[in-house]
C-alpha cells in the first residue's frame, strides 16, 4: 500500500490524470489526461516553432489577445490540476498506511498540489500581466519599414518634476539598428545644442523658416515645450497616432541634426523612473564624485542630502538624483551618469529578477514609457535587441570638444554618424 501510494503521487505530479486512470474514476481520468496532453501539445508546438523561427514565438508573446488567452488556459489548467491532485489524495487510502508513512504521503500529495497549482497560477498571472502591459503601452497598429536598411528610434528622457515648468526632454538620443544584423549605434544629442532646424516638410518650418535660432532660449530640448504651449495645432494627428505635438516637433529637429529618418520614438518619464528601479530591487553604481540631493541655491544651503563617493546600491530615489544632479557638474557629466544608470538597470534585468518581480516591473513600465512603436513590430525589435545586446551598442556622443554646441557643424555630425554605422570586417568576424 505504501508503494501504491507513492506511485500514485508520482503519477499525479508527472502526468496529471494518470493516477485516476490507474486507480480512480475513468471519466475524470479521460478529462484530466486530455487537458494535460493538450497543454503538452501546445508547449511542444511552441518549442518547434521556436526552433524553426524564434521570431514567430516572440510575435505570439507580444500579441495581447494571445497572451490573454494563454493566461486563461493556464488558470483553467491550474484548477484542473488542483482537482486531480486532491482526488489523488482520496485514492491513496491513507487509512491503510502505517502512521509514519501516512503523514509522509499526506505531506507529499499536499505539497504536489500546492506547488503545481501555485506554479501554474503564477505563470497564468505573468501572461495576463504581460497582455495588459503590451496592450497599454503598445497600442498602435500597423508596421514600420527600415530606411536604408535601418530602424531608427528616438529616445527621450523627459523630466517633469515638481521643480520644473512643463516637460523638457533633457536626455535625447537615437538608436539606429541594422534591420538584418542587429549592429546598433546610440547617438547622444546634448540638450543644449543650438541653431538646429527641422527636416524637410516639417510644419515647424512655417513658424521658424530659419530654424530654431534665438540663442540660449532656443536649445534643442526647449522645442517640446514651445510647441506644446504655442504650436500644438501644427500636429493635429499626433495624439491619434500615439504621440504629442512636442514629440513630433522634436523628432523633426533630431532628424535634421542626424540626417536619419526616425520611424518611432520612446519617451521615458524620469519622474516615474525611480519606480522602475525600485521594482528591480535597486541598482549598483560606482560613484566617482560626491553629489547633492536636491538644492536650487548656489550655496547648497537647501540640499536634502548627499550621494557619497564609492560603490553604492541605490534605490530609485537616489538613482534618479544621481542621474539629474546639476551642482558642480555640467550637462555632459549628467549624460554620462544617465548612461551609467541605464547600463546598471540592464545589468539588473536578469531572468531571475524579471520573473520574481515581473508584476512590479510591468506596473512601473506602464507609468514610465510612452511610445508609438506598433505592437506588430515588437517581435522584430525584440529579436534585433537580442542581437544588438550580444554585439554591443556603439556609442556616438555628439559632445564637446569634438563638436561645438553653440554653432555645431551639422555636416560633420552627419558624417560621423554615417561612419559609425560602417561595420569593419574584424567586427563582422
Amino acid at each position: 500500500m505504501n508503494r501504491r501510494a507513492w506511485w500514485l503521487i508520482v503519477l499525479a505530479l508527472i502526468v496529471p490524470g494518470s493516477a485516476q486512470l490507474v486507480a480512480g474514476n475513468r471519466k475524470l481520468a479521460r478529462f484530466g489526461l486530455t487537458a494535460t496532453l493538450s497543454l503538452w501539445a501546445l508547449g511542444l508546438l511552441l518549442l518547434i516553432l521556436g526552433l524553426i523561427n524564434k521570431t514567430w514565438v516572440l510575435w505570439l508573446a507580444t500579441v495581447p489577445f494571445v497572451m490573454g488567452l494563454f493566461a486563461v488556459i493556464l488558470f483553467a489548467y491550474a484548477a484542473i490540476f488542483a482537482v486531480l491532485t486532491l482526488d489523488a489524495l482520496r485514492l491513496l487510502k491513507l487509512g491503510r498506511l502505517y502512521s509514519r508513512e501516512r503523514w509522509i504521503a499526506l505531506a507529499a500529495i499536499l505539497l504536489t498540489a500546492s506547488l503545481g497549482t501555485s506554479g501554474l497560477a503564477y505563470a497564468g498571472n505573468l501572461a495576463g500581466v504581460q497582455s495588459n502591459l503590451i496592450g497599454t503601452i503598445f497600442n498602435q497598429g500597423g508596421l514600420t519599414t527600415p530606411v536604408d536598411g535601418r530602424f531608427n528610434i528616438m529616445l527621450l528622457g523627459a523630466d517633469a518634476g515638481a521643480d520644473r515648468f512643463g516637460i523638457r526632454p533633457d536626455s535625447i538620443s537615437v538608436i539606429s539598428i541594422d534591420a538584418e544584423t542587429g549592429d546598433a549605434i546610440n547617438v547622444g544629442i546634448p540638450r543644449n545644442m543650438q541653431h538646429v532646424s527641422f527636416s524637410a516638410g516639417s510644419p515647424m518650418l512655417e513658424v521658424y523658416p530659419n530654424g530654431w535660432d534665438c540663442g540660449l532660449e532656443c536649445l534643442i530640448n526647449a522645442i517640446y515645450k514651445d510647441v506644446e504651449d504655442n504650436h500644438a495645432d501644427l500636429y493635429p494627428n499626433a495624439t491619434k497616432q500615439g504621440s504629442t505635438p512636442g514629440t513630433e516637433a522634436t523628432r523633426d529637429a533630431v532628424e535634421w541634426v542626424t540626417g536619419l529618418e526616425i520611424q518611432s520614438y520612446v519617451l521615458v518619464d524620469m519622474s516615474a523612473f525611480s519606480t522602475l528601479i525600485d521594482a528591480l530591487g535597486g541598482i549598483d553604481i560606482n560613484v566617482k564624485q560626491r553629489l547633492p540631493i536636491g538644492g536650487q541655491a548656489d550655496d547648497l544651503s537647501d540640499v536634502k542630502g548627499w550621494i557619497e563617493v564609492g560603490q553604492q546600491h541605490m534605490d530609485g530615489y537616489h538613482a534618479l538624483w544621481y542621474a539629474r544632479s546639476r551642482h558642480s557638474t555640467n550637462d555632459y557629466d549628467r549624460m554620462r551618469r544617465q548612461h551609467e544608470v541605464e547600463d546598471a538597470m540592464l545589468a539588473q534585468m536578469d531572468p531571475k529578477t524579471i520573473l520574481t518581480r515581473f508584476q512590479e516591473i510591468a506596473s512601473a513600465g506602464k507609468k514610465l514609457v510612452r511610445t508609438d512603436i506598433p505592437s506588430g513590430m515588437l517581435a522584430n525589435y525584440l529579436d534585433l535587441a537580442t542581437k544588438a545586446r550580444a554585439k554591443g551598442i556603439k556609442s556616438v556622443p555628439i559632445v564637446p570638444p569634438d563638436f561645438d554646441m553653440i554653432h555645431p557643424d551639422f555636416t560633420a555630425i552627419r558624417e560621423t554618424i554615417k561612419t559609425a554605422m560602417i561595420v569593419t570586417p574584424e567586427k563582422e568576424q
